[in-house]
């Protein structure tokens, strides 16, 4: 990190590792294209691999896609195939910054002990409903399941 000065003392403490810094050092990140340059040095091989990253990524996010009803890790894939994206353009790369700090910022506000207890409480009453909506539907049939039930 550049501190605007050649002394050896401010640029260690300026470059301690703090959340901030780190964050900024990822804003500083050139955005564009990560292609090796001998890609990059000619214009139809990086248009093929353009086309090649855009392809994958699309495949990646469409297994993602499918996955999101279906058992597996849709949104992780998902966040994948934009991460193969974001090697290569530059949308990608700020669609991929701005959905890493609004899940840290929602991270961070989970974290908060009043959305805790909020989000404690909120599940201790869904539970209770729950609850007696089971109790009762077991009190009223028993243990039929409801595709077994005669009419009553």
């Amino acid at each position: 990190m550049n501190t605007g000065s050649n002394e050896p003392g401010e640029a260690i403490a300026a470059a301690d590792g703090t959340e901030s810094d780190r964050a900024e050092a990822a804003e500083d990140q050139g955005l564009g294209s990560r292609a090796p340059e001998f890609v990059k040095a000619r214009r139809a091989l990086h248009l093929s691999w353009q086309v090649g990253v855009f392809v994958i990524g699309l495949a990646v996010v469409v297994a993602g896609i499918i996955m999101l009803p279906l058992p597996g890790p849709g949104w992780v894939v998902i966040f994948g195939g934009m991460a193969i994206w974001a090697t290569e353009f530059v949308w990608a790369q700020l669609a991929l910054r701005w959905t890493k700090r609004k899940v840290t910022e929602a991270a961070q506000r989970a974290l908060d002990p009043k959305v805790r207890r909020r989000n404690i409480v909120l599940t201790v009453i869904g539970l209770v409903i729950i609850s007696v909506l089971v109790g009762v539907y077991v009190w009223k049939f028993g243990f039929e399941m409801p595709w077994k039930i005669k009419d009553q």
